[in-house]
This record gives structure tokens, sequence and C-alpha cells, in this order.
């Protein structure tokens, strides 16, 4: 083993990975489609090492990612497609585009001018890669991939950006209100739809992102924060329920209930 490694011994190393004669088994099978459930599972873990604040597993996560990138680059190059350096220039190339107050002769100071000259570039670059035979929407290139409530978010945004939006988080938030009656009348009708009873859950959730992205915060960050908080007062509910000689499946309503307003 070498006391410092670089780039290009990382190269080296897929090359030998993906070497037909003598390289692994696991990565000759793969393709750009077979990796992203992966490279998705990497990014997540990149994201918890920060919300843990473990920096020595950062570091390791990080490279994890940056691997990724790595084989994307080997495939490309191996289909005669692209290769990393091509990555790095796209890269290069936009971050100059970007960013013409800092590498540019445009001097920008405030916080809404930048952001401003952002969106004006971003939307400069979907018009030069749009499709010509189909119709330019403000709404392209939103990757499905996304987690649904960021995609919500961005969908919103982009409306917003074009003026297609409430003028106050109030008018958004009485959309919520509406759409929680749409959802009690889908619930409690005689014979229950449900197809339809998904579309006005789908229409709620839509407008508490609504909402949330008003106020300025960023949903999925808010949902998560949720989740930890619930399950951190969960797990005590069920220390309780334990100390009181119990599991919570033998517990009654009243007495969870008893639990859940101890640990709030």
């Amino acid at each position: 083993m070498k006391e410092k490694y670089t780039i290009a011994d990382l190269h080296q190393m897929l090359e030998q990975l993906r070497n037909p004669d003598t390289g692994c088994p696991w990565h000759l099978q793969q393709d750009f489609k077979s990796l992203t459930k992966f490279t998705l599972e990497e990014a997540y873990e990149v994201i918890d090492a920060i919300d843990n604040n473990d920096i020595k597993g950062l570091e390791g996560e990080l490279g994890d990612l940056l691997y990724h990138v790595l084989y994307y680059s080997r495939l490309g190059q191996e289909q005669a497609l692209f290769s990393f350096d091509d990555v790095i220039q796209q890269l290069a190339n936009k971050l100059l585009q970007r960013h013409p107050h800092i590498f540019g002769e445009i001097k920008l100071h405030s916080k809404a001018g930048i952001i401003d000259a952002w969106q004006k570039q971003k939307s400069k670059e979907r018009l030069s890669s749009h499709d010509k035979t189909t119709n330019l929407s403000a709404l392209d290139n939103i990757p499905h991939a996304l987690p649904a409530l960021v995609r919500a978010a961005k969908i919103q945004q982009r409306a917003a950006d074009v003026k297609f939006d409430f003028e106050h988080y109030k008018q958004a938030l009485s959309k919520v209100y509406e759409e929680i009656d749409e959802v009690v009348e889908e619930a409690d009708a005689h014979i229950v739809d449900t197809d339809k009873l998904e579309e006005e859950l789908g229409d709620l959730l839509f407008s508490v992102v609504n909402v949330t992205r008003h106020l300025k915060q960023d949903p999925e960050q808010a949902l998560r924060k949720a989740n930890e908080k619930f399950e951190k007062r969960f797990r005590q509910v069920e220390v309780l329920a334990l100390q009181n000689g119990k599991s919570l499946s033998d517990c009654s309503i009243s007495e969870m209930e008893s639990f859940w307003q101890k640990v709030k």
C-alpha cells in the first residue's frame, strides 16, 4: 500500500476492477442504471454523517460518493460517451457561468441580486438544452427521481419564479384547510374511492409543502426533524412502559397517552 494515493491511482484501480478478463465480477456487472440506487444510498450516508457530526465518518462517506462519480465516468469512457476530464470541464464551466460576480466583470453585492442572476443563468441553460420539438416549460429538467417533498418544493418555486404563486403564506395556508376538508369528505364517503382519496391526500401534502416554502423553510429538512423528534419521544415512551412492567402492545390508549405527555 502507498502512503498517499491520488485520483490517478483511483482511475487505475477502477480500470483493473473493470478489466473483462481479470476484474471483479460484481464490478463487471454494473452499468449506469444498476449503480443509481447505490449512489442514492451513499448520498444519504453523507447527510447522515453530517447530521450526526461524525467528521471521520463523513470523510469516508465522501470518498464513497466520489467513487461513484469516478465509476460513472469510467463507464462513460468505456462507451466513448464522456470521460472524467469532461465531467471536470462541465463543472468548471457551470461554476464560471453561474458566478459572473465572482469570476467575471459583473459586480453584484446583494444576496437578492446574486440569487436573481443565478436563476436567470439556470433559465438560460434550460433554454439552450431544450428539445425544440416540444414546448418550453418553466418546469423542465426537474428530476423525477428527487424525493417527493423536494420535487414538490422545486416545482412550486419554478412556478413562483414566473409569478404563478400566492402573495402571502396565509393564502397558501387557507388552501391547506380546503384540502383537509376534501380529504375528510372522501374518507367519510359511504363508498370510499381509494384512488380519489389518494389524490386528495397528495393535494394536501403538496399544499403543506407550499406553506413551508412560503415561510422560507425546507420541507424535507422540516419533516426529517419531525421524524427524529417522534422517534426520540417514542423510544422514551417504550422505556416508560418497560419501567411499568409492560410493552407498548400491552398498554391501553390512555396509558400510552399518559407516557407520551410525560416525555413531551
